[in-house]
C-alpha cells in the first residue's frame, strides 16, 4: 500500500508540474454598501494587493472547487474508495447492536432462554470487534491519502510560487503565502481526513437508522421522527449564526498572527525605540477583540447543543410516551421499543454532527478558493513559445533602447532610457535615490518586463530566450544580501551539488571571506541563522561575493550597492578582488559612494528615471554637470567626517 502511495504521488506531482460614480460613492460613505459595491470595493483592494484575505468567505459548498480538488484525489482514488466503502461497514457495524438487543429481548429473555443468550453475545462482541478493525483500517487509509494529497498540494503551490514574477510577491505579504501553505492547506486536510469520513458516515447513519426504524415499526417511527423537521429549521437559523462567528475569529486570529510577525521580526527596532508599552496595548487590543469573537462563538456552541438537546428529550419523552402505550397495548414488544430508544439517540447525533461540520466545510471551501486562487495565478514575465539562443561563444553586450517602465501605471520610474554597454566592459550607474538605478537591474534579469522599448543582450531581445538561461550568465550581489539557514558552506553553494567543497574555500579566500570563517569554530560548517542573524551585516554581504564568485558567472556581473554595509578595510580588499574578477566581463555597477567607481569605463547618471550624462569619471568632471556636483557633494561630507 505504502508503494502505491507514492507512486501516485509522484504521478500527482508530474501532473501538477505540467500543467465611481458619484452616488456610489455617497452610498459608501452612508454605509449603505450594496452587493455590488462591497464587490467593486474588494476588486479595487486586489488590485492594490490589499485585499484581506481572511475576512474573504466564499460558498459553503461549491461544485468548481470541489472538482479542482479532486484532481489532486484522483490518482488516491482507489485508497480513497475503499477507505469510503469501509464506512459503509462501520455504520452497519455500529448499527447493529440496538437490533441485536431487540432479539436478546423479545426472543430470548422475553421466553426464558436465558442460557442461549451467549450467542447473542458473541454476535454483539463480534460486530464491535468488527467495526473496530473496519474504523481503524478505514481511519489509516484516510490518513494516508490526506497526507499523500496535502503533499501534493504543498509541492504545487511551492512549485508555482517560484515561478512567478517579483511583481506578485511585490502584493502579496509573505506572512500571507506562508499561510496559503500551511493552514490552509491543513484546513484541506482535516476536512478529507475527518469532514469528508465524518459527512458520509453520518449521512449514511441517519439514512440506515430511519430504514430500520420503518422496517420494525412504522408507528414508532413517526413518532420518533416529529422533532426532526424542527431541529434541521434549528440547524439552519444557528449556521448563519456560525458562520459570522468563524468570519469574526478568522479575521481576528489572522491580525494577531500579523502583528506577531512583525513585532517579533522588528523586535530590534521596538526596544531600540522604546516602544515595548506601545507594543504590547496594540497587541492586548488585538487580543481582546479576538477573545470576544471566541467567547461571542462560544455563546453561539454553547446555545445550539443545548436547544438540540431539549428537542432530542422531547422527541424521545415522546416515544416513551408513545411506545409505553403500545407496549402495554400488545402493539409493540418490549425489545423493539428498547431498540427505538437506542436508534433514535442514533439519528440525532448524526444532525448534531453534520451541523458542527458546517464550519469545517467552510474552512476547507474558503482555503481551497485561496489556494486555487495562487495557482491560477499568472506570472507576466514568461518564456516565448518560440526561445532563441544566445550565440557561442556568449559575449555579453548589453543595451537598453528608450526603455520605459513603471511599477504602477502612470508614475514612470524609467522614461526613454538608452545606453550601451560593450561587451566586456565595466559601467557604473550613479543617481539619487529612487533615480531607477535597482530597477534597471531587475530589468535586465528580467524580474520585470518594460512596457516600451528593448533590452538586448548580444543582440537579442531578453524577452526571446528562455529567463533561465539569461539568468545562468547573471552574477549579482545585493545591497541587503540573503542567507539562508545552514552551513556558511551551503550559502554559498546555494544547492549547487557541482560546486566543490574546494571551489567554495577558493571563492571565500578570493574575496577575503576565509579570513574569519577560518576563526569560526565550525568552519565552513558553522550554522548560519535564520536571515544569517548570528553574523555581522559585513559578514553577510562577504558571503554573497562569495557565492556570486563561487558560480562564475561567463560574462555579466551585477553588484547593487554591494559594498555599502562592509567596512573600508573589507572593502578595500574586495575592491581589488572585483577588478581582478571583472576582468573580461562585462559588469554593471551601482554605488552611492562615487569615489569606488572611479576604475570604471562608463558612468552613467540617472536623475528621476532618466540619463542625464554618461562619461568617465574625469569626463564627468570636466563638464561639471550633476555628476560632479554629486561627486564635490560626497567630497565635502567626507572632508567635515
Amino acid at each position: 500500500m505504502g508503494q502505491q502511495y507514492k507512486g501516485a504521488t509522484r504521478v500527482a506531482i508530474k501532473s501538477q508540474t505540467k500543467e465611481p460614480n458619484t452616488t456610489k460613492n455617497e452610498k459608501l460613505k452612508s454605509g449603505k454598501f450594496t452587493a455590488k459595491a462591497e464587490k467593486a470595493k474588494a476588486r479595487q483592494k486586489a488590485n492594490a494587493g490589499e485585499t484581506d484575505e481572511d475576512e474573504i468567505l466564499g460558498k459553503v459548498y461549491d461544485g468548481r472547487l470541489v472538482r479542482r480538488f479532486m484532481r489532486y484525489l484522483r490518482p488516491y482514488s482507489k485508497p480513497m474508495a475503499l477507505a469510503l466503502s469501509l464506512v459503509l461497514g462501520t455504520t452497519l457495524a455500529d448499527l447493529a447492536g440496538p437490533f441485536l438487543t431487540k432479539i436478546a429481548i423479545d426472543d430470548y429473555i422475553a421466553k426464558g432462554r436465558i442460557n442461549d443468550l451467549w450467542q447473542i453475545l458473541v454476535l454483539f462482541l463480534l460486530a464491535l470487534f468488527i467495526g473496530f478493525g473496519l474504523r481503524y483500517y478505514q481511519t489509516y487509509l484516510m490518513q494516508a491519502v490526506g497526507q499523500s494529497v496535502m503533499y501534493d498540494l504543498r509541492v504545487a503551490l511551492f512549485s508555482h510560487l517560484q515561478r512567478l514574477s517579483l511583481a506578485f510577491f511585490d502584493k502579496n505579504p509573505v506572512g500571507r503565502l506562508m499561510s496559503r501553505l500551511t493552514s490552509d492547506v491543513d484546513a484541506l486536510n482535516e476536512l478529507l481526513t475527518s469532514g469528508v469520513v465524518a459527512m458520509l458516515g453520518d449521512s449514511v447513519t441517519l439514512v440506515a437508522v430511519i430504514i430500520i426504524m420503518l422496517f420494525l415499526d412504522w408507528r414508532l417511527a413517526l413518532v420518533s421522527f416529529a422533532v426532526l423537521p424542527i431541529i434541521a429549521v434549528v440547524s439552519v437559523v444557528f449556521q448563519k449564526y456560525m458562520r459570522d462567528s468563524f468570519r469574526q475569529v478568522r479575521t481576528r486570529l489572522s491580525r494577531i498572527n500579523g502583528f506577531l510577525n512583525e513585532n517579533l521580526s522588528g523586535m530590534l527596532v521596538v526596544q531600540l525605540f522604546n516602544r515595548e508599552e506601545r507594543a504590547f496595548a496594540q497587541f492586548s487590543g488585538l487580543n481582546q477583540k479576538y477573545y470576544e469573537a471566541t467567547i461571542r462563538s462560544g455563546i453561539v456552541f454553547s446555545l445550539f447543543f443545548p436547544v438540540v438537546g431539549l428537542f432530542m428529550a422531547v422527541g424521545t419523552a415522546g416515544l416513551i410516551w408513545f411506545g409505553g402505550r403500545s407496549v402495554l397495548e400488545g402493539a409493540v414488544s418490549f425489545g423493539v421499543l428498547v431498540a427505538f430508544l437506542q436508534y433514535i439517540n442514533r439519528a440525532f447525533q448524526p444532525i448534531q454532527d453534520l451541523a458542527e461540520k458546517y464550519n469545517l466545510l467552510q474552512g476547507a471551501m474558503t482555503a481551497s478558493e485561496r489556494i486555487f486562487g495562487i495557482l491560477d495565478e499568472q506570472s507576466p514575465i514568461q518564456d516565448p513559445p518560440q526561445l532563441r539562443h544566445f550565440t557561442r561563444p556568449f559575449l555579453g553586450e548589453i543595451e537598453f533602447k528608450d526603455v520605459h517602465f513603471s511599477y504602477v501605471a502612470e508614475e514612470p520610474v524609467l522614461k526613454n532610457v538608452s545606453f550601451r554597454i560593450p561587451a566586456g566592459k565595466s559601467v557604473a550607474i550613479v543617481g539619487a535615490t529612487g533615480a531607477g538605478k535597482t530597477s534597471i537591474i531587475s530589468l535586465l534579469s528580467r524580474f520585470y518586463d518594460v512596457q516600451q522599448g528593448q533590452i538586448l543582450v548580444d543582440g537579442l531581445d531578453i524577452r526571446e530566450v528562455s529567463q533561465a538561461e539569461l539568468r545562468r550568465h547573471i552574477g549579482t550581489v545585493l545591497q541587503d544580501p540573503v542567507l539562508f539557514s545552514g552551513t556558511i558552506a551551503s550559502n554559498i553553494r546555494l544547492l549547487d551539488a557541482n560546486i566543490s567543497d574546494e571551489q567554495v574555500r577558493e571563492a571565500a579566500r578570493f574575496v577575503n571571506a576565509a579570513k574569519f570563517i577560518e576563526k569560526l569554530e565550525a568552519g565552513y560548517e558553522h550554522e548560519v541563522k535564520e536571515r544569517g542573524a548570528n553574523l555581522s551585516v559585513g559578514q553577510r554581504q562577504l558571503l554573497a561575493f562569495a557565492r556570486a564568485i563561487a558560480f562564475n558567472p561567463e560574462v555579466l556581473l551585477v553588484l547593487d550597492e554591494a559594498t555599502s554595509s562592509v567596512d573600508t578595510e573589507n572593502e578595500a580588499l574586495i575592491q581589488e578582488a572585483l577588478e581582478k574578477l571583472m576582468q573580461g566581463r562585462t559588469s554593471i555597477i551601482i554605488a552611492h559612494r562615487l569615489s569606488t567607481i572611479r576604475h570604471v569605463d562608463q558612468i552613467i547618471v540617472l536623475h528621476k528615471g532618466q540619463v542625464v550624462e554618461t562619461g568617465s569619471h574625469n569626463e564627468l568632471l570636466e563638464k561639471r554637470g550633476f555628476y560632479a556636483r554629486l561627486y564635490q557633494l560626497q567630497y565635502q561630507e567626507q572632508e567635515v567626517s
